[in-house]
This record gives C-alpha cells, sequence and structure tokens, in this order.
C-alpha cells in the first residue's frame, strides 16, 4: 500500500490558497491510488517548535536525551522521521512569507533531517538517504517573484529536500495574489491547471 505525506504550513488553514491547492493535488493522488495511506499535517493548527540546542543534540545522540523536552522532541523527530520514510508521495503546501516559507515549515525541516537517518556524511560529502520518493510543493505568492533572485523558497526547498534524496520534485506556483483580482485570478488558474496536468 502506497503513503502519501501531506504537510500544509498556512497560518491561515482553510482559507489558504496553498492549502487549498496542496488538498486538491493530494485529491487528486488519493483518487490515483485506491487505498493509499493519507498522513495529513496541519502545523498551523499543531505547530512544531523551533529547535534550541539542547533539544537539537539529542537527534545525532539520543542517548543525550535525558530532560522531558528532550525525550519528547526526540520522540517527535521519530515519528516525522518514520512518516517521511514510509511515504511514497509528499505534497507540501508552501506560502511565500517575507520572502521565505513559513517558520513552521523550516521546523518541521529542521525536525526531519537528521544524520543517519535522511541523509548522512561521507568523504566526498553528504548523501540523501530517501531516494525514490516523489514531491509537489504547491508555493503561493503575492507579488510575482517566480524566476528572480527573491524566490527564496524554491531555491531553499530544493536544497533542503534534495540533501535528504528527494530530488524528483514538482513546483506548482500560485503568484500575483496580491496584485489585484484579474493578477490573482490568473495565477490561481494557472497553479489549477498544473495540478490537473499533473493528475
Amino acid at each position: 500500500m502506497k503513503t502519501l505525506l501531506q504537510i500544509n504550513t498556512s497560518m491561515l488553514e482553510t482559507d489558504s490558497q496553498s492549502s487549498q491547492l496542496s488538498d486538491k493535488m493530494a485529491e487528486n493522488l488519493l483518487s490515483r491510488f485506491a487505498g493509499m495511506r493519507h498522513i495529513k499535517r496541519e502545523l498551523s493548527k499543531d505547530p512544531i517548535p523551533h529547535l534550541e540546542h539542547s533539544l537539537f543534540q539529542c537527534f545525532y545522540d539520543p542517548s543525550a536525551a535525558v530532560t522531558p523536552a528532550q525525550q519528547a522532541a526526540l520522540a517527535l523527530s521519530d515519528t516525522l522521521v518514520s512518516e517521511l520514510k514510509e511515504a511514497d508521495f509528499i505534497v507540501l503546501g508552501a506560502p511565500m512569507y517575507n520572502l521565505m516559507i513559513p517558520s513552521t515549515l523550516k521546523s518541521w525541516i529542521d525536525y526531519v533531517t537528521r544524520a543517519g537517518q535522511t541523509f548522512q556524511f561521507t568523504e566526498t560529502g553528504p548523501i540523501g538517504l530517501l531516494e525514490g520518493k516523489k514531491c509537489y510543493v504547491a508555493i503561493t505568492q503575492g507579488g510575482s517573484f517566480l524566476g528572480t533572485a527573491h524566490d527564496l523558497a524554491t531555491a531553499y526547498l530544493k536544497s533542503a529536500l534534495g540533501l535528504m534524496g528527494i530530488t524528483d520534485i514538482e513546483f506548482i506556483y500560485a503568484k500575483g495574489l496580491a496584485m489585484g483580482p484579474q493578477a490573482a485570478e490568473a495565477g490561481l488558474s494557472k497553479a489549477n491547471q498544473k495540478i490537473a496536468e499533473l493528475a
């Protein structure tokens, strides 16, 4: 049985365009693969704490988790890593906030990017351990930053996911959402068309 992992990150929850596009992509995948397991996380409702040193060190040395906070952080990381390892498909809803992804998504990435679990260091550099997964990323932008130096989210997500071996990524963009009704309609129409083509 295949597994779909969906991560929505917008503070607007169900009113969010990125979440709606993510949901639509997930629905298309679920309709294509009968009986597929669906793991869905809404990080605005159930946020992942930001890392601090006392927690981060436990990811490298689990025996260092001696306090309740450390043990809870390690247990959460183990769960998130397990979900990611099990996933055949990954769908991320990623609105652009101040030229970057939401901090909630960055926290999820921090909790799943673990040496020996999702990547490993070698003499020639790090290699990803999660190859063979298909990832879809719905990025929404109030402006029109795609292809410019301000499009930091695309480059970061390619690098962060690629570090773990997730390189088969389809980006779905809805841009110009705060540039007036016509631009917003055009941006959403293009994103929905992309989803339909991917389906």
